[in-house]
C-alpha cells in the first residue's frame, strides 16, 4: 500500500519556476513507472514526466528541456523541477505510482502560471 501526497504548487508568473514534491508513505522502490501527470478541466490526465523501467525517464514533448524529474528512494520522495513555466502549464499535477497490483495517485497540487 502506497499513499502519495503532492506539495509545492502555487501561482507563478510566466518564466518562473516551481518545484513539486511527492511524498510516499510506503516504499517507492517497487513503483514502475513512477512520475507526474497533469490535468486541466475538461481534459484527460496526461503524462508529464516519469521514471520507467531501468531507471530511464520519459517526458512529454511539451516539457522537454524545461522540466526535470528526480527521486530520492531513501526518503521515498519524487520531485518535479519546473522551469521556464508557461501559462499552458497551468493544471493540477498528480503524482502516480504504478504498483504490482494497482495504480496509486495523490490528491494533486494546483499549478497556475500567469501571463
Amino acid at each position: 500500500q502506497v499513499q502519495l501526497e503532492e506539495s509545492g504548487g502555487g501561482l507563478v508568473q510566466a518564466g518562473g519556476s516551481l518545484r513539486l514534491s511527492c511524498a510516499a508513505s510506503g516504499s517507492i522502490f517497487g513503483c514502475n513507472p513512477m512520475g507526474w501527470h497533469r490535468q486541466t478541466p475538461g481534459s484527460q490526465r496526461e503524462l508529464v514526466a516519469a521514471f520507467t523501467s531501468g531507471g530511464n525517464t520519459n517526458y512529454a514533448d511539451s516539457v522537454k528541456g524545461r522540466f526535470t524529474i528526480s527521486r530520492d528512494n531513501a526518503k521515498n520522495m519524487v520531485y518535479l523541477q519546473m522551469n521556464s513555466l508557461k501559462p499552458e502549464d497551468t493544471a493540477v499535477y498528480y503524482c502516480q505510482c504504478v504498483g504490482l497490483l494497482r495504480n496509486y495517485w495523490g490528491q494533486g497540487t494546483q499549478v497556475t502560471v500567469s501571463s
